[in-house]
């Protein structure tokens, strides 16, 4: 986390809040999350893409339910999920944008540590 408290890096990509204010330095903004953030406004996102088919299906979310105890095995399912050959396809597609400028991915989640963010971050990095 920043000074800011806001932004968060993993090795060149930014990790965010979808509901903080766009910057300049985030870059093609891709939101990754199965379901759109309540209350946010489609034009207040300022979105590159919605790349929702590379978030956890939605029976390992509703599984996982953000649970510290789960964390381990959450893990270790997303991961699984990000090797199917669909999914493989779009991690390349933001490999590929996070090398011609900057990359901001985006949730809706609280806790942007805990969510699969971080997870789905070092397997673009590569």
């Amino acid at each position: 986390m920043n000074l800011d408290g806001d932004v968060m890096t993993d090795g060149g990509v930014r990790m965010r809040r979808a509901y903080e204010q766009p910057e300049a330095a985030d870059g093609a903004r891709v939101l990754v999350d199965r379901l759109w953030p309540r209350g946010l406004a489609k034009a207040r996102a300022d979105l590159t893409e919605w790349a929702k088919e590379v978030a956890p299906s939605n029976d390992l979310r509703r599984w996982y339910g953000h649970d510290p105890a789960k964390e381990d095995e959450f893990r270790r399912r997303y991961r699984a999920e990000l090797d199917d050959p669909e999914r493989r396809e779009i991690v390349e597609h933001l490999r590929e944008l996070a090398k011609s400028a900057p990359l901001t991915l985006l949730t809706a989640t609280r806790e942007v540590e805990q969510s699969h963010l971080p997870i789905l971050a070092r397997r673009i990095r590569g």
